[in-house]
């Protein structure tokens, strides 16, 4: 029996070749480093289809093994949604009028992803490897607000999250440490043992001696200690029934970041905006790329494939031995192909989400001077869902900070507005939250990504049934063309997903090409 003979057989087994092939050392694993993979090009084009990181980075790794590549991409620019709109930067949605970027030189936000996890390990190699310097990004910020309307006693007020998180914690302590002071929790436990859990959640809640919630500094001074006999003043915490009439407890405010894996410190930013990684990658695939190219079939052919496109000088077909398609799920619905009716019904039926964010110029940065907000984010329960103060730039005289960052139905909303009203809008609850707007606004950009030609989303949406079944498809090459990008990972709308998804692509071709070939490719964690 041959070895391929044997992979093949042995894939039902082994839960696909690709680890098989990792187990018998076959394969590389794909890891948080340049590529080592061992075999020839043998002279193979692949085609591209799609200039944001996964497509670029997929056509930098393959032509580090000698592979021919053309991307195509139909936008004027790369990056895809990875996107820091500043001046001069040009946006047509669908039904709304052409948005140019008027911010200041220098000035920008990132309209797509803003954040590096520490522990997206890919994402911070390739940072390195392509020389993007980074810095930290505030995620957490104690001092930013809650901001809840309604008709609750600390409704249509700015609450700081501090004070919210402490007082929540005091009380949640409190009755769980008095529970277990009186033998009323089912757990076993002795009494030793209940002692130190009982001091662990006096130290956690800042509960006093008697095991009652007060309040502390934790949360905060209505005024602040200094020199001589300036102590300082703590005010008292919020009532537990304010917090809960107030909805400062519902689901809007559940986010608690500092908990959410991917959302934990340490993080970073890209310095000059997130698609500093882009323009980087740019440089490496330039000769390879063509931008203003729009892909109208996908053709699967007996011995490659054919790409049909369209750019100014008129309609062209394109050849190759292979194609890995980035195109997102709701703009490759719409695109000519002869793909099986499992892939077609996965492209047709993956929802993306509907998300927009609100870029606001400001001539002082009020949130840094008035207000000791030096990154991190507000919550709403309102249109804007969430208010991000930018990580750079700190003391400096101008800022942009992202005025809504919404989801869903509420991005629908928005995003149904014209580009005005957006800004109308942005201004208008925002002012609730800082009456400094009013004299400090000076400019805006918007982005309704579900509105955006060639995006058409935010990111993929799964449940675990799509997870086994459209995805399922769509991890599995079709004949010669194979599908990345973040819908082939689980790091959806995490730019690790479209680095993680393009490693694991050109691993398949690799292997394909080479003579050990993958039944299909899987992407990984990191």
């Amino acid at each position: 029996m041959s070895r391929r003979d044997f992979i093949q057989k042995s894939t039902a087994l082994a839960g696909g070749s690709y680890s098989l092939m990792l187990a018998l050392g076959l394969l590389r694993p794909v890891e948080a480093h340049g590529f080592e993979l061992e075999g020839s090009a043998g002279g193979q084009h692949v085609i591209i289809l799609g200039a944001g990181l996964c497509g670029m980075t997929a056509a930098y790794e393959l032509a580090k093994l000698g592979y021919k590549c053309t991307i195509l991409e139909a936008r004027d620019r790369t990056g895809g949604r990875c996107w820091s709109p500043k001046k001069g930067s040009a946006s047509a949605e669908i039904g709304k009028a052409l948005q140019i970027g008027q911010f200041d030189e220098g000035m920008y936000f990132n309209a797509g992803p803003s954040r590096i996890p520490h522990n997206h390990a890919l994402t911070m190699h390739y940072c390195r490897e392509l020389g993007v310097p980074i810095q930290v990004y505030n995620n957490v910020n104690e001092g930013a607000y809650y901001f809840s309307e309604g008709k609750g006693p600390l409704s249509n007020k700015k609450v700081r999250v501090r004070e919210v998180h402490n007082d929540m914690r005091g009380y949640t302590t409190e009755l769980l440490a008095k529970a277990m002071d009186q033998g009323k929790l089912d757990q076993a436990m002795t009494r030793e043992d209940a002692q130190k859990v009982i001091e662990y959640l006096r130290a956690e809640g800042g509960l006093d001696i008697d095991k009652l919630y007060k309040a502390s500094a934790r949360r905060g001074y209505t005024e602040e200690p200094g020199a001589g006999n300036k102590t300082g003043k703590i005010a008292d915490p919020h009532r537990l029934t304010d917090l809960v009439s107030s909805g400062l407890l519902d689901p809007d405010f559940y986010n608690v970041a500092e908990y959410t894996y991917e959302l934990q410190m340490t993080m970073f930013q890209a310095v000059g905006g997130m698609e500093q990684i882009a323009r980087a990658l740019e440089k490496k695939v330039v000769a390879q790329l063509k931008t203003g190219s729009e892909v109208t079939h996908i053709q699967n052919t007996d011995t490659g494939v054919k790409i049909t496109y369209k750019d100014k000088l008129g309609t062209h077909e394109l050849a190759g031995d292979l194609c890995i398609c980035t195109i997102p799920l709701p703009v490759l619905s719409n695109v000519n192909h002869n793909f099986s009716s499992d892939v077609s019904r996965a492209i047709d039926f993956t929802p993306y989400i509907s998300t927009g964010k609100i870029g606001l110029q400001f001539k002082r940065r009020f949130w840094e001077e008035d207000e000791h907000i030096f990154g991190g984010i507000t919550h709403t329960n309102n249109e804007l869902t969430q208010i991000f103060y930018p990580s750079n730039d700190y003391l400096g005289k101008k800022g942009v900070l992202i005025g809504y960052y919404n989801f869903n139905e509420k991005a629908k909303l928005v995003g149904d507005l014209s580009i005005p009203d957006r800004e109308k809008l942005a201004l208008a609850k925002g002012t609730l939250i800082h009456p400094q707007y009013a004299d400090e606004f000076e400019k805006s950009f918007s982005v309704s990504w579900h509105k955006v030609p060639y995006s058409m989303g935010g990111w993929a949406l799964y449940t675990s049934e799509t997870r086994n079944s459209h995805y399922q498809a769509l991890i599995k090459p079709d004949k010669q063309v194979y599908f990345a990008g973040e819908h082939t990972s689980y790091l959806n709308a995490w730019m690790a997903g479209a680095f993680e998804s393009a490693r694991s692509v050109v691993s398949a071709i690799h292997a394909r090409v080479s003579g050990q070939r993958l039944t299909y490719p899987v992407t990984g964690k990191g």
